[in-house]
């Protein structure tokens, strides 16, 4: 029997770069292989748990499936939908809401964050959020899920939840697990931390061509290209860890003995790793653009892939409203 996976996407941005080497190759591999069946979607109502535009929240997550399928996830492999259009996520976390409690939501590190970062939008959605990601999980029985060490604590709510549910009425939720897909952390442009949608030029975009990508490697820090010792953080060792990451091992080895030799020019780095970078993101611009002159094709894997999420969900719903006595 096939293992289930499934994994989101916040629609607050287009994918960039981090995204992709990050998650998305990841989900490729994982669709590609005969052991698991893959539910990705754009969580759309996680968006709303903080601040959000309501004008622009249904075409930035149409924009996220567009960029999953440039990027090479395939209808006929996984199922690839948005989370607004199968009701049974918000019903079932509804349901696991009255097995967890308020202190326990409170003393979870990623709701202190929120709280820190929105003061003023502390809602009950905020609070709610791990039993939402709880019930986007276990609504498919999905025992993986390919996602970062920082996203554990939410894993341990749903494991937390599962038990709960299987020790009061009997349930059989899956004990899920965290596992690491074949994928790179990716630095952020500005020098500290990982790229990120939210921190302006920390990121190249999927779709940025190359005129965009010189643009924006133009703004990555440097010092003067020479010292005694290659800098293992801070703008220049990110920038190393690109040219690894699109031009290989070796070619980095080659400019860290530049930056102890005779001195790296950042400027012929910057081109050549622009270059590396293009061709790389190519192919998913031209399918982009092929898929936005095919709305009706992206509309049509939308919809029935929400039709195959709620076969899935609806059973789990309804079991464990029978076994809960509801409905």
């Amino acid at each position: 029997m096939k293992k289930r996976v499934f994994s989101g996407t916040r629609a607050t941005g287009r994918l960039h770069l981090g995204n992709y080497l990050g998650a998305v190759k990841g989900y490729i591999a994982l669709q590609n292989n005969p052991e698991y069946e893959c539910v990705y979607m754009a969580v759309d109502v996680h968006t709303i748990t903080t601040p959000f535009d309501h004008q622009t929240l249904r075409g930035a997550t149409r924009e996220i499936i567009v960029d999953y399928l440039a990027a090479g996830l395939d209808s006929e492999k996984a199922i690839i939908t948005k989370q607004s259009l199968v009701p049974e996520h918000t019903e079932l976390a509804f349901i696991f809401s009255s097995v967890l409690s308020i202190a326990r939501m409170q003393h979870l590190p990623t709701f202190k964050d929120k709280v820190r970062q929105h003061p003023d939008n502390v809602t009950l959605a905020l609070l709610n959020y791990p039993a939402l990601m709880a019930a986007d999980i276990l609504v498919y029985k999905a025992e993986k899920v390919p996602c970062g060490i920082d996203q554990e604590p939410h894993l341990e709510i749903t494991r937390e939840v599962a038990r709960k549910m299987n020790e009061l009425y009997g349930t059989d939720f899956p004990q899920v697990t965290r596992f690491v897909t074949e994928s790179a952390s990716v630095p952020s442009l500005l020098g500290e931390g990982k790229m990120s949608k939210s921190v302006e030029g920390s990121s190249i975009g999927l779709t940025d061509d190359l005129a965009t990508i010189k643009k924006r490697l133009a703004g990555a820090p440097t010092d003067s290209g020479k010292g005694e010792k290659v800098p293992t953080e801070g703008g220049v060792a990110n920038l190393l860890k690109f040219v690894e990451l699109f031009e290989g091992v070796h070619r980095r080895k080659e400019y860290e003995a530049q930056y102890v030799g005779s001195g790296i020019r950042y400027g012929d780095l910057k081109q050549e790793l622009a270059e590396a970078i293009d061709k790389e993101l190519m192919p998913i611009r031209e399918k982009r653009k092929e898929l936005e002159g095919n709305p009706e094709y992206v509309d049509r894997v939308i919809k029935e892939g929400a039709e195959k999420a709620r076969v899935i969900a609806g059973a789990t719903v309804k079991e464990v409203k029978e076994k809960m006595g509801l409905g």
